[in-house]
């Protein structure tokens, strides 16, 4: 389980904050095993949650509670583990390594922890419509494109919670679909929970809840 504790960013604290949302300075729990959808305009601080979740920003006031432990109280190897056993995420600006190429991104994942077999990494690539771009370098690659990528090499590892950061911003609704279905079956097959970020959007998730940011 992860629980929030009266939340709230530096930067949003400075500049002031919606006082209507339903995240920000509350408490609020995110359980394994359900769906989150969470809405806001772009610059309501969607990524900054996401990263505070993760652990890469320490920048906020309240706690952060993931299996009980303050996110900001983990070692670096500690937080490692999590990263590899129990949190995946796909950024927004997706952090691909751009000199390699799709394959090796995922597999530099997949190697890890061995979780996908590359005759599952092919299979989910097909599915995707990018089994053809897997030799080719993520720099030459448009954006929608990197994005399929990233949604591969994040469900390549076991997680708890799977953090999506407007993973389909620049799909069209086949490519979306497709997602979502490989999404909802990875998620189905380990038990896990996910929590999209999203200007509106519901896409193609059945939700346990909707917050608004």
């Amino acid at each position: 389980m992860i629980i929030l504790k009266k939340i709230l960013p530096h930067p949003l604290n400075e500049s002031g904050f919606n006082i209507s949302t339903e995240i920000w300075n509350k408490d609020l729990s995110f359980e394994k095993g359900k769906k989150y959808l969470v809405i806001a305009p772009s610059g309501k601080g969607k990524s900054t949650l996401l990263h505070c979740i993760y652990g890469i920003r320490k920048d906020f006031e309240g706690t952060i509670l993931f299996n009980n432990k303050c996110i900001k109280k983990y070692e670096s190897d500690e937080l490692a583990e999590v990263r590899q056993n129990k949190l995946s995420i796909v950024f927004q600006d997706l952090r691909l390594f751009e000199q390699l190429t799709a394959k090796e991104n995922i597999l530099l994942k997949n190697k890890l922890q061995n979780h996908k077999t590359l005759k599952q990494i092919n299979e989910m690539a097909q599915k995707l419509g990018v089994s053809d771009l897997l030799k080719k370098t993520c720099g030459t690659l448009s954006f929608g494109q990197r994005q399929r990528i990233a949604i591969i090499r994040a469900l390549c590892q076991p997680f708890d919670f799977l953090l999506l950061d407007e993973p389909f911003s620049h799909l069209d609704e086949v490519n979306i679909k497709a997602a979502t279905q490989l999404i909802k079956k990875e998620c189905e097959d380990q038990g896990s929970s996910l929590i999209l970020v999203s200007l509106g959007d519901d896409y193609f998730f059945d939700y346990s809840d909707k917050i608004i940011l």
